[in-house]
């Protein structure tokens, strides 16, 4: 038996002999006992590391020596001069890699090794003179090659990435021509916190790696060729690539230029649109179609056409809401003017306001301007008759009207004309400019520089920046709170350092805590996406003693990091989150984490869910509103659990935040994909009606039931474009939309993040075929919600009058004793039903059966489903299908789309993949998604990075001499303002513009109507 060796002492010995054969022998024996003795070998590390820079040693002596220090100094915590050390051990190291036992150890070198290597490449790259060691570089090859060799091509990657070396990306693909490692590369730069410069650098080197797109293949990498160019924004690298297209694949061409529109921002696709050559006269049709496809407004007509198709909002909804708030309370008609515009947003349906001119008459002064606005919302994308539909509300040519309260109503129309034209607003630019200049009253002027600021958006114009800046420097707190926001958005994402040192200095010198807060956040706007080009802003701005410009400095570092979820930013807003002195700062930063972390939703409940449970219900608010826009749309049920109990939080404001945020969570979600769909719809209802819930959270509640059914039950919210990328209006709209703590009309801006969801298909000639796809899920899973019954009028039925049992004994024992003397005795088996009103009613309830209910009418049990016995003439539940089909221009949404696929033996296939989820199958097949029996395999879909795809495919015709059937699309016939000039009509000041409309009637040429045929009523009848 042998003995456990109990010390070191004897080898350690060994060291000190003067034959090197000895200390050979003892080196080698005390690598494998470092693990159990390290505290004793520690005592003799100085002649350890004196035996590895001894010359008298060869070798392979020398390198175990080095491994012996690298372990020792591994157990001590040491790990610098543990990988130090490693690095000399040469082929000592490498054997130790495949030894037993010493797994952790190498697994912490290796890391560590690479963590040192990155740190000195990225330092090497920013013009630091380190050298790297050749040793470590040696290192680094030897793992690339390893993981080369295993096939673990993303670890790879990875590493690449980040250390610079982006040359290793590129052997990859050489070797393995497999494209999804090239588009996870790039989500990798996209998605981690790189520098700008450093991210530029690594897509203009992965561009020319991607094949060329070809229409056969279904070209899987469309998606994230669009999101490298909208993420570049640089015509020089688009405009070859579209002509490329132009020449042998028109129809990729048409999707290409689609999908950037998606994603991409006014400047460039402008940029493109002017660049894109003139072709000759074989292309010219194509270049000319793609100008139109640049504009935005192809795809803005097809949304607007897609939502006003598949309207299903649900009216009752509204008309309860408006039957429960109080409409004379300014906070009341604001929630239900919100609630109805994001229900409708961008279905042009106005039928609700239609109906309701007496509420919509009983608006006032700002509760006017925001009834106004939501008009625009409701109108969103109607660009062609904009003008046309507010022409009522609009100030006259002759300047503004003199009418008392008709401020605010020209005022919020100029803001819902620049929401209408919101993504394609060159055209009412120059109309919104001129009436800010020409308008003298605050109320207009605000309306007017919101407008502006919303349709403007990223336009870059310092014309429109110095008229902003005039109605500014008037020193308006009203007019120059909205200044301050419109100029951000218009120089949105230049970093330009000019604009930002005006707007700070301004902001400092007015007294107008209002104007203080627009510049504040129009400072963020404009260092929208710069990263580290904003961090001396921020720096100064987070070091100001105003809470206002504090405030400022969070929301410029969240836009200024969005959607890149760097670990600094993260963790300076934490740190803000829980030591700021103003309460509103400390809000502000826990909601600004849904701005870094968005396309990692599945994150953020773990993030916030301390805050949640803060003593600070500033703090609680925060986390919401950070969970609803982060988890928006995806269903989310770690989210869904942490706001449920904060609806039933102590402090009002805690509990609108909650209701607000639920609604954005559970938005396009079934009652089968989504368990607390059902229950969050009670509690609106619960909450709305109860005349004793505080103000703010019934506010709340109601913003909620808007976006649950956002645009007609047909849109999602979405930070992320349908290419993955970042939608810039998305998160300008979201962060406008937090501002409605201060400013409810800016709470309008959240339809700027309304993504329509459905599948519209083209064909070459841009005109929508009639067809079919198959959706691979249960019909439930998708379906939309059921819609709400009307509350059933209660008959009053006189109440059977009920007895003692001893009656019931007396009767029974008479009947017993008629039978007895053979009388034929008038007692029926029903004494129930003997007298139809006074009858008495045993009362026998242990007798009746379990499983049903008496009902109060008949007195027959009425029988649960279950329960219910069959019979041939009822035919029993049909089991579910396992799939559906869908016509063109229909809902599909974003968990749905890993589900859709087209027929194979169909007339019409799509030119790209229909989602990054699923590619596209040969076999009209797509690709079975795990335990897509289940609802899980859907919910769990939202969890993961965004689905993306979807929106309009355009479509090959694999039969294109057969006669083809189109959709007929509803003409956009002129409307003169329907219920535009309702308010005016409750407050009597219509301007000029007598309105039309089904329930308008105010021509006073009009006969009266004959009055009412004489009668006589019978008073003696009376009672």
């Amino acid at each position: 038996m042998v003995r456990p060796q109990s010390s070191a002492a004897g080898v350690l010995a060994l060291l000190q002999e003067p034959d090197p054969i000895f200390k050979q022998h003892a080196l080698k024996a005390l690598n494998p006992l470092v693990p159990q003795f390290w505290a004793e070998i520690s005592e003799h590390i100085a002649v350890i590391e004196a035996l590895y820079e001894s010359e008298e040693l060869p070798r392979p002596a020398r390198d175990a020596a080095a491994l012996v220090a690298s372990k020792v100094y591994y157990f001590l915590g040491e790990y610098d001069e543990a990988l130090s050390f490693a690095l000399g051990a040469g082929n000592a190291f490498q054997a130790a890699t495949r030894t037993y036992g010493s797994e952790e150890y190498v697994e912490t070198i290796v890391s560590k090794a690479i963590d040192h290597y990155i740190r000195t490449r990225s330092a090497e790259q920013s013009g630091s003179k380190e050298k790297i060691d050749p040793r470590l570089q040696s290192m680094i090859e030897g793992i690339f090659a390893r993981c080369i060799a295993e096939g673990e091509f993303k670890q790879a990657i990875g590493i690449a990435l980040e250390s610079h070396r982006l040359d290793v990306i590129a052997a990859i693909y050489e070797q393995t021509k497999d494209v999804s490692l090239l588009t996870y590369a790039m989500e990798g730069v996209l998605d981690t916190g790189f520098s700008l410069s450093y991210r530029d650098q690594a897509l203009r080197f992965l561009f020319p790696l991607f094949p060329r797109l070809t229409t056969g293949d279904g070209s899987p990498h469309v998606h994230a060729l669009t999101g490298l160019l909208v993420t570049l924004s640089d015509p020089s690298l688009t405009i070859p690539l579209l002509s490329s297209l132009v020449e042998k694949e028109q129809l990729m061409a048409y999707q290409f230029a689609f999908d950037l529109v998606e994603g991409g921002s006014q400047d460039f696709l402008e940029t493109v649109r002017l660049e894109l050559p003139e072709g000759n006269e074989k292309t010219r049709v194509v270049y000319d179609k793609l100008r139109t496809i640049l504009t935005g407004k192809e795809s803005v007509k097809l949304y607007r056409e897609f939502l006003k198709r598949n309207n299903q909002t649900d009216l009752l909804i509204l008309k309860s809401t408006k039957d429960a708030l109080e409409p004379r309370s300014s906070i009341y008609h604001t929630a239900l003017t919100l609630q109805n515009a994001f229900m409708h947003a961008g279905t042009t349906s106005d039928v609700f306001l239609r109906d309701n001119l007496e509420w919509l008459g009983l608006a006032s002064n700002w509760s006017k301007f925001s009834a106004t606005a939501g008009l625009g919302v409701i109108h969103k994308g109607y660009f062609e008759q904009g003008q046309t539909i507010l022409g009522p509300y609009l100030p006259q040519t002759g300047g503004e009207s003199n009418i008392q309260g008709a401020a605010y109503s020209e005022g919020g129309a100029l803001y819902a004309l620049g929401l209408i034209n919101a993504g394609c607003g060159s055209d009412v630019t120059t109309y919104l400019r001129e009436t800010l200049k020409a308008a003298q009253g605050e109320v207009v002027q605000h309306g007017a520089a919101l407008g502006l600021g919303v349709a403007g958006m990223g336009s870059k114009s310092m014309e429109t920046f110095e008229d902003l800046k005039n109605i500014l420097f008037t020193d308006s707190a009203v007019a120059g709170e909205a200044s301050g926001y419109a100029m951000g958005l218009i120089m949105l994402g230049t970093a330009a350092s000019e604009p930002v040192r005006e707007m700070l200095q301004y902001a400092r010198e007015t007294q107008h805590e209002k104007i203080i807060r627009g510049l504040a956040m129009g400072t963020a706007f404009i260092f929208y996406g710069r990263q580290e080009e904003a961090d001396e802003t921020v720096k100064l701005l987070l070091a100001e003693k105003d809470p206002i410009l504090r405030y400022g400095g969070v929301y410029t570092l969240a836009l200024a990091y969005a959607g890149t979820a760097n670990n600094d930013a993260v963790r300076q807003l934490l740190h803000i989150a829980v030591s700021d002195t103003s309460d509103d700062v400390r809000r502000a930063a826990v909601t600004s984490l849904a701005f870094l972390l968005f396309k990692n939703p599945g994150q953020v409940p773990r993030i916030v869910q301390l805050l949640s449970e803060s003593y600070n219900p500033h703090v609680r608010c925060g986390a919401t509103l950070a969970l609803g826009i982060a988890c928006a749309g995806t269903g989310l049920q770690d989210a869904v659990e942490i706001l449920e109990p904060m609806t039933k939080d102590s402090v009002d404001f805690v509990r609108q935040g909650a209701f607000i945020a639920l609604g954005m969570i559970l938005v396009e979600q079934s009652e089968a994909s989504s368990p607390s769909l059902a229950a969050t719809r009670a509690r609106y209802t619960k909450v709305i009606s109860d005349k004793h819930e505080d103000p703010m959270a019934r506010f709340g509640a109601a913003i909620g039931q808007g976006f649950i059914d956002a645009g007609g039950r047909n849109a999602t919210i979405s930070l992320q474009s349908r290419a993955g990328s970042t939608n810039t209006s998305a998160v300008v709209g979201m962060v406008l939309f937090c501002q409605f703590w201060y400013w409810y009309p800016l709470a309008h801006c959240a339809c700027l993040s309304f993504s329509p969801t459905g599948i519209i298909g083209l064909n070459g000639d841009l005109k929508a075929p009639k067809f079919e796809y198959i959706s691979n899920a249960k019909p439930s899973l998708f379906a939309y919600p059921s819609s709400t019954k009307p509350p059933k009028k209660e008959t009053v039925t006189k109440v059977a009058t009920a007895v003692l049992s001893t009656t019931a004994k007396v009767k029974a024992r008479e009947k017993k004793k008629a039978a007895a003397e053979g009388e034929t005795m008038d007692l029926d088996d029903k004494p129930d039903s003997k007298h139809e009103g006074d009858a008495d009613v045993e009362m026998k309830s242990d007798e009746s059966p379990r499983d049903g209910d008496v009902s109060p009418i008949t007195q027959s049990v009425l029988l649960s489903e279950e329960n219910r016995p069959s019979t041939s003439t009822r035919p029993g539940k049909k089991a579910e299908p396992s799939f559906e089909l869908r016509p063109n221009f229909s809902r599909v949404t974003p968990a749905q789309l890993g589900y859709i696929s087209f027929p194979s033996d169909g007339r019409y296939q799509p030119v790209r993949a229909v989602s990054t989820k699923t590619p596209l199958s040969k076999s009209g097949k797509a690709v079975a998604v795990p335990g897509s029996n289940s609802s899980s395999a859907a919910l769990g879909q939202g969890s993961e990075k965004y689905a993306g795809g979807g929106g309009i495919l355009i479509l090959t015709d694999l039969r294109p001499t057969e006669d083809a059937e189109f959709i007929e699309m509803e003409t956009a016939a002129p409307v003169a303002a329907p219920e535009v000039a309702a308010p005016q009509a409750g407050n009597g000041h219509a301007l000029g513009v007598q309105p039309t409309g089904r329930h308008i009637a105010l021509d006073e040429t009009t006969p009266d109507a004959p009055p009412p045929e004489p009668f006589e009523y019978p008073f003696d009848n009376d009672t």
